[in-house]
């Protein structure tokens, strides 16, 4: 077994077809099937099932594509690392945004990213903050922003700022689109469309009203923020967000957000972090790409908050 037969076998899995993947690995089509029928014959085992639409993966099959998949990323990390050793920025670098973000801040970050390291790629991954902590775990990705973020041996935290959090309603023409503070009473008393367990924002709503003896209303769980945003324009629910994340929405001018006070006339605010392993070595590329992310999400949030 060697990594171009992995490689192969990676590529026909993901792709589902020996065609499409001789195409993008710009090989000859019966190369490829030899490399991995060779494959096949080392492990004993068929990894593919041929129909006529394609292939598909054997129970084998599975099992490999999932180590083949972590074998190659740690291929990759390993170029990264000695690449670092000459103070070169270059090499893959996967970041990881929540869905508050991710929808206004990707454009920004790539186009940054591409002028001030064009010798690295990007690719942005979408999820909750509780999965890209695991994820940095993983090794899938490099640095994440999460809200909330607890402190773990095994990750690293830089804070980049506090967003206050707001509830959010239908707006009247005639209501401003910033109002006056809402207390957590009146937050109990709405029903909310808001993301599932274990979303951040929604295990801190829920944590200040419990301190204070209420329960919050769940009307609908949804994960998107634009499907959330619409919900509240289109029916009688509400939503905790911060103000970016309703800013940066299509239909942030039909809304109402109205900041919340927790405990002690406190502003209830989430905090935003930037995630990196303390478990794999920082190379050039880790260490100015997550200067560079910190720097655009300070400078675009703190605008757009204002």
């Amino acid at each position: 077994m060697d990594l171009k037969q992995i490689e192969y076998f990676v590529q026909v899995a993901e792709l589902g077809s020996f065609t499409r993947a001789a195409g993008v690995l710009r090989v000859a089509q019966p190369a490829l099937s030899r490399q991995v029928r060779s494959l096949e014959v080392e492990l004993r085992q068929n990894l593919f099932e041929r129909n006529g639409r394609g292939v598909t993966l054997t129970d084998a099959g599975s099992r490999l594509l999932a180590h083949g998949r972590g074998i190659l990323q740690q291929v990759q990390r390993a170029r990264q690392e000695l690449e670092a050793l000459r103070g070169t920025a270059a090499g893959a670098l996967a970041l990881g945004l929540p869905p508050s973000l991710s929808r206004s801040l990707t454009a920004p970050l790539v186009e940054a990213f591409r002028a001030r390291l064009p010798a690295a790629t990007l690719t942005v991954v979408e999820g909750l903050s509780t999965y890209m902590v695991e994820w940095l775990v993983q090794g899938r990705v490099d640095c994440a922003a999460v809200y909330n973020a607890t402190p773990s041996p095994a990750v690293e935290l830089q804070p980049v700022l506090e967003e206050r959090l707001y509830l959010v309603s239908a707006r009247g023409k005639a209501r401003p689109a910033v109002g006056p503070p809402v207390s957590l009473a009146e937050v109990a008393a709405r029903p909310l469309v808001i993301p599932t367990r274990p979303h951040a924002i929604r295990m801190q709503i829920e944590t200040a009203l419990a301190e204070t003896g209420a329960k919050a209303r769940i009307g609908l769980e949804i994960e998107s923020v634009p499907a959330i945003l619409d919900l509240v324009q289109r029916h009688d629910l509400h939503a905790v967000l911060s103000l970016n994340a309703v800013r940066a929405g299509a239909s942030a001018g039909a809304l109402l957000a109205r900041p919340i006070t927790g405990k002690a006339g406190r502003p209830l605010a989430a905090t935003l972090w930037l995630a990196t392993s303390a478990q794999r070595p920082r190379g050039a590329l880790l260490t100015q790409a997550q200067a560079l992310v910190h720097e655009l999400l300070l400078e675009r949030l703190a605008a757009r908050a204002r």
